[in-house]
This record gives structure tokens, C-alpha cells and sequence, in this order.
């Protein structure tokens, strides 16, 4: 089946698209809000389930690693 005219099949070799600003700010947005629920879900004694080495596995509030500091001295 083709593809409708004007959109390339996913089989065709472009180049990467470059990050724009924009997409900085969504995985700046993204990673803040994944260290929130983290931090919540640590802080309410929740598990977190993750994908780590092929598998799923659960993570208890006391197993989830802490965010690396940002102290700067």
C-alpha cells in the first residue's frame, strides 16, 4: 500500500531531525515532571514499577534513587 502523496514512508532514509528549542523545553518539562512523581511517590511510601536490563521490575519508596544533587558550592 502507498503511502498518501507528500508523506514519506518510515523506510526512507532522512536525516535526524534537528532538536529545535522547542524540543528542549518538552524533555526539560518531561524530566521535571518525572522527578516529581518520583519525589511523590517516594515521600507517600509508593512503589514505582520500572523497565531495567529487559524486565519490568517494582521498586519500593525506600529503592526509588534519590535526584543527584545540585548543590553547587
Amino acid at each position: 500500500m502507498n503511502p498518501p502523496s507528500g508523506i514519506k514512508s518510515p523506510s526512507e532514509n532522512n536525516p535526524p531531525i534537528p532538536l529545535t528549542e522547542l524540543h528542549q523545553k518538552i524533555d526539560a518539562g518531561v524530566k521535571v515532571a518525572i522527578a516529581k512523581a518520583l519525589d511523590r511517590h517516594r515521600k507517600l511510601g509508593e512503589s514505582i514499577s520500572i523497565w531495567q536490563d529487559g524486565k519490568v521490575i517494582t521498586l519500593t519508596a525506600d529503592e526509588i534513587p534519590q535526584p543527584p544533587s545540585t548543590n553547587q558550592s
